[in-house]
């Protein structure tokens, strides 16, 4: 089947003059033209244009994009398994700064103690310094906020690093919870949800079922913690959700 370049325009959410270009640089050829001269694509033309479009958003040039699909070596499997390598060493850094992000706006001062190479071991190019005065006017003047920062300003590096291994862990359970197929109001999701709460009761302030059911709704409300939890799993902020207040209706 032949697709006109504003069709595929549409269906792949890139402009006309975009396609043009990648046709005047021999990135993207389409494989035939109408009598009138008109551009034609066809399938593979479309997977052509997936995978540059997926290399694209790994942040190649369209020099480097040229090279990788035109060697000779490669097949289309080879392509799958450099993406899926890139993709998920994205993902791992950005589950890595989740907690940094999450916490930097529920409290204060992350890490107050921590010296500079400290702080980057742990948190990485994140600064939490940079959501301090957001958080203090959001919650600044409530008990869990004062909470929070009173036992953050104690922790040390160890500490820190302890936390970060916790929430990997949990983060890695809860994925799989999700592709197993479990149900997010399920007993194991409930579960998940519950020790969320108490991560947070322990490390921070007293997480009540009240307050850990407004997290929840904050997490699909603000876009900075939507993108963070979907970024650990495509669907996570919406089953998360779900789950802290089936956990909610369970447990309070």
């Amino acid at each position: 089947m032949a697709y006109t370049v504003g069709k595929v325009a549409d269906v792949a959410g890139v402009t006309v003059r975009t396609l043009h270009h990648y046709d005047e640089i021999g990135l993207l050829s389409p494989s035939e033209r109408s009598h009138s001269g008109y551009r034609r694509y066809d399938d593979a033309d479309l997977e052509r244009l997936q995978q540059i479009l997926f290399y694209r958003e790994l942040g190649f040039s369209l020099e480097e994009i040229a090279a990788i699909l035109d060697d000779p070596q490669a097949v289309p499997a080879t392509h799958l398994r450099r993406q899926h390598e890139l993709l998920t060493g994205r993902i791992k850094r950005l589950q890595e700064m989740v907690t940094a992000i999450e916490f930097a706006m529920e409290a204060r001062k992350v890490g107050i103690n921590l010296t500079p190479e400290e702080r980057f071991e742990v948190f990485g190019d994140f600064d939490p310094d940079d959501h301090a005065e957001e958080a203090e006017q959001r919650w600044g003047g409530t008990d869990a906020y004062k909470e929070s920062t009173r036992r953050t300003a104690a922790y040390t590096k160890d500490d820190w690093l302890r936390h970060k291994q916790e929430n990997e862990d949990w983060g890695r359970r809860f994925t799989a919870l999700m592709d197993a197929g479990a149900a997010p109001d399920s007993p194991e999701a409930m579960d998940l949800a519950e020790e969320h709460r108490q991560l947070i009761s322990r490390w921070f302030y007293e997480c009540n079922y009240e307050i850990h059911t407004g997290l929840a709704d904050m997490y699909l409300a603000d876009d900075r913690f939507t993108a963070t939890y979907e970024a650990i799993h495509p669907g996570m902020t919406q089953y998360l959700n779900t789950a802290i207040h089936a956990n909610a209706i369970s447990r309070a």
